[in-house]
């Protein structure tokens, strides 16, 4: 924010308190205060840091970016719009500019980051980063112990599609978990029919630092925490 402050009906649009337009007509109502005094100007400037901001004498707190943890079902669209039941559908947040952070398949379950912070999700998504995803697998057939050796030497499809090494740990007979760095189109599901083999259900459990907390039952979420945060913002450093 630069010194001279944000204009009030921004900081009270991304605080969740509606459109520009909605808290236009809550200035002009004179239903919002700053340390006290009702102010009736929407592009008055304000330091959300310093001064007492209130709608209806609720407290604004200010937060430029928003973060959730999501359990994704199987059946959305990790994406903001189009082709059916979108992951955004299963948030009730105010925030207009969501977005998920990378993809799942639609019937890929698990952890994904949504998040209105372009910069970080750029990061966390750039090749050069190199940022772990963990998921758990489910086969058709028995996991095979050649598998280890196979995936951790990368693969080339037919099409000249080239996959980057992944770990593999063998968990039952017929499930495992994979590590990646990466995360192309149908990875994980093209690598296992390149080996002879099958997945019939995935699920993502980490991406970075960040593990799926376990109490989320698919398709619901919470707010990240602070530490969860920093390690996701560690990158940036």
């Amino acid at each position: 924010m630069a010194e001279q402050g944000m204009r009030l009906d921004k900081l009270l649009a991304a605080s969740g308190f509606g459109s520009r337009n909605d808290v236009k007509k809550l200035i002009r109502q004179g239903r919002v205060t700053i340390d006290g005094v009702s102010v009736r100007s929407a592009d008055a400037k304000v330091q959300p840091a310093e001064q007492d901001i209130r709608v209806d004498d609720e407290p604004v707190v200010y937060e430029k970016y928003h973060y959730f943890m999501l359990n994704k079902p199987a059946g959305y669209i990790s994406a903001t719009s189009g082709g059916g039941p979108t992951v955004l559908d299963l948030l009730d947040e105010p925030f207009r500019d969501l977005f998920p952070c990378g993809r799942l398949d639609k019937d890929t379950e698990g952890l994904l980051l949504i998040t209105d912070d372009g910069p970080l999700a750029h990061e966390l998504l750039a090749p050069r980063h190199h940022v772990e995803k963990e998921y758990e697998v489910e086969l058709r057939d028995p996991f095979r112990a050649e598998y280890v050796d196979l995936f951790a030497a990368g693969m080339t499809m037919a099409d000249g599609t080239v996959f980057q090494p992944a770990r593999l740990t063998q968990t039952e007979e017929k499930a495992c978990r994979i590590i990646l760095q990466e995360g192309k189109f149908h990875e994980i599901k093209r690598m296992f029919l390149a080996a002879g083999n099958e997945v019939v259900y995935l699920r993502r459990i980490r991406m970075k630092n960040l593990v799926l907390d376990e109490t989320l039952a698919p398709g619901e979420y919470r707010k990240l925490t602070d530490e969860e945060i920093a390690g996701l913002r560690a990158l940036l450093r």
